[in-house]
């Protein structure tokens, strides 16, 4: 084989996942412009809304406090070790503080929502399109993304900011638990310390990151439900794929709002 025919057969095997990888993002952008428009126009469905509100707020706090309680906790012993290094353990109720509200509440909480609400939407909507229940949306006149897919994502849109509240304030209860029953800590000197050292900005840019990384949560388990391919496998596929691109997307879209929101 010439060398033209092997660098003809490498920039193939590059391109071919870049123009797979492109193609996917085409589509997940014109779902969301899709779900962004049928989101103002009628008609609307307040029973699948008010469902898939308890769904997806009131049946995700278990989860959500547990994971936000124990990382609180894990984080002031953590802090705690590595500041007795440089003397400075009394900034333990700051950085838990500042930590839980800005990255690790709203992180958690979305990566929390993307195992457990991407999943169950992206197969819950793929097991409708392998029993033709979609199909028999569309005989009745309703349309399936305004019927299934905006419902859920307003209500990720409204509920995992909340979520994220009620994760920041257990996140910094699990801290100071760990603060005051094992580092030594008064009690009333840390939460003085919580309270005078988070700012307003700091609160509103956890809440934008909740809703921001609910939205994506939705999305893609109502993208790859409705795209899933046909068969059993086609619903396993689809809700593995739709977890790892919630998870994928939330991360990245951290970053770029931490970039946004504090940078120098």
């Amino acid at each position: 084989m010439s060398l033209q025919s092997l660098t003809a057969a490498a920039l193939a095997g590059t391109g071919r996942p870049v123009l797979i990888w492109l193609a996917s993002v085409g589509r997940i952008t014109l779902f969301f412009a899709r779900t962004l428009g049928h989101m103002v126009r009628p008609p609307f469905y307040p029973r699948e809304f008010l469902q898939s509100l308890i769904g997806i707020g009131y049946l995700s706090l278990p989860v959500v406090g547990l994971t936000a309680l124990f990382t609180g906790g894990a984080l002031a012993l953590q802090i705690f070790a590595g500041g007795s290094r440089f003397n400075a353990e009394a900034v333990v109720p700051q950085i838990v503080a500042i930590g839980m509200v800005r990255e690790l509440g709203p992180v958690l909480v979305g990566l929390m929502i993307a195992a457990r609400v991407t999943s169950s939407i992206a197969a819950e909507i793929a097991t409708m399109k392998v029993t033709e229940q979609i199909d028999a949306l569309v005989t009745l006149s309703t349309h399936p993304v305004k019927y299934l897919v905006v419902p859920r994502v307003l209500a990720a849109l409204i509920t995992v900011p909340l979520l994220v509240a009620v994760g920041d304030i257990i996140g910094i209860f699990g801290g100071y638990l760990v603060g005051t029953l094992r580092l030594g800590f008064n009690p009333a000197t840390y939460l003085q310390s919580t309270v005078n050292f988070l700012e307003f900005w700091d609160i509103a840019s956890s809440l934008i990151k909740g809703a921001a990384f609910g939205g994506i949560a939705a999305l893609m388990g109502c993208f790859y439900g409705m795209n899933s391919a046909r068969g059993a496998q086609g619903v396993g596929r689809a809700t593995k794929a739709s977890v790892v691109a919630a998870a994928v997307l939330i991360l990245a879209a951290n970053f770029l709002l931490t970039q946004a929101f504090f940078s120098v």
